[in-house]
Parts: C-alpha cells; sequence; structure tokens
C-alpha cells in the first residue's frame, strides 16, 4: 500500500510537470504572491514566497482541484470532451463558472484573505495570468489561470496565517 507522503509526492510531482507543460513556473506564482503581499509582508522574497505556495501545493485537497482542473483543460485542448462540454471550453463561456468556483474552494481553504486576494488577482490578471487567459494562443486555460491565481491567493493566506514562521523564514535568509 502507498503512504500518505509517497502519494503527496506524486501529486505534488505531477501537478509540478503539469504546470511546467503548461507555461507556468513557481517563480511566476511567486511573482503574484509578491504582487499581493508586498504592502503587508516586509522584505518578502521569491524564497519565501515559493515556500507558501508549497505549502498549499501540499495540501490534499488543493491537489485534487489543481489536477481536475489541468486534466479538464488537456481533455478539452484534445477534442476529447463531448458536447456541449467541448464548446463549452473552447470558448471558455462566461457564464460557465464551475472553474471560478473550483478557485474559490481552493483559496477558501485559506480563510477570507484568500478569497479576496484571489477575486483581486482573477479581475487584474497580472503577471502570469494574462498569458494564461491569452485565447489567441490556441491553448485552452479555462480551468488553470484561475487555480494558479487562487494557489497565489493561497499562499497569501498562509502568510497571513503563519505570520511568525514567515518572520523566522525571513531572518534566516539575512
Amino acid at each position: 500500500m502507498v503512504s500518505y507522503e509517497e502519494l503527496d509526492k506524486q501529486y505534488y510531482d505531477h501537478i509540478i510537470r503539469n504546470l511546467k507543460d503548461r507555461g507556468v513556473d513557481l517563480k511566476d506564482i511567486a511573482e503574484i504572491v509578491m504582487f499581493l503581499e508586498k504592502d503587508y509582508v516586509k522584505g518578502l522574497d521569491e524564497e519565501v514566497s515559493i515556500h507558501a505556495i508549497n505549502k498549499v501545493l501540499h495540501k490534499r485537497e488543493a491537489q485534487n482541484a489543481i489536477m481536475t482542473g489541468i486534466e479538464l483543460d488537456i481533455l478539452a485542448e484534445k477534442g476529447l470532451l463531448s458536447a456541449p462540454m467541448q464548446r463549452i471550453m473552447e470558448t471558455d463561456e462566461s457564464t460557465y463558472g464551475i472553474d471560478e468556483n473550483m478557485a474559490i474552494t481552493l483559496a477558501s481553504l485559506y480563510g477570507s484573505v484568500s478569497v479576496t486576494n484571489y477575486g483581486y488577482v482573477d479581475k487584474l490578471k497580472h503577471g502570469v495570468l494574462g498569458k494564461l487567459n491569452d485565447k489567441s494562443t490556441g491553448k485552452i486555460n479555462v480551468f488553470l489561470d484561475d487555480l494558479v491565481g487562487a494557489i497565489a491567493a493561497g499562499a497569501c493566506g498562509w502568510l497571513a496565517h503563519n505570520e511568525h514562521e514567515v518572520q523566522e523564514l525571513l531572518n534566516q535568509e539575512k
């Protein structure tokens, strides 16, 4: 039987591989975290931001949402969904909303700080989110853009709820 730790590593590695395959690096997400938290966490840097992102990426509920959303984007890109779902995904139908609901659920794992940050960054399409939302690329990122925003927002929530640990990490780097 596979241990929880082994499954966590498999899921994490799968997510990292899928993010990279779809053009997203942890540094891209860290840039969003630093943008959102620059006024709240003095001295926040990429390393601590990635630490917070990894906390999110190791949470099972977050892993499940991310894997599900990316898989749906991949299937849609390959034309493997049935109608009308294939059309909804190809056009990123504005009233679909399941992608945002999944992202809000992920963000809510880290409290209201994360949910409000998700809404803000989703509206702005800051950083890599603008690239992911670009329909001219031929890529289908219906879920991915929202999930990346939610990962960043979750990391912001983790930072807010773990101020002491964050300060220790920042002090260690000096």
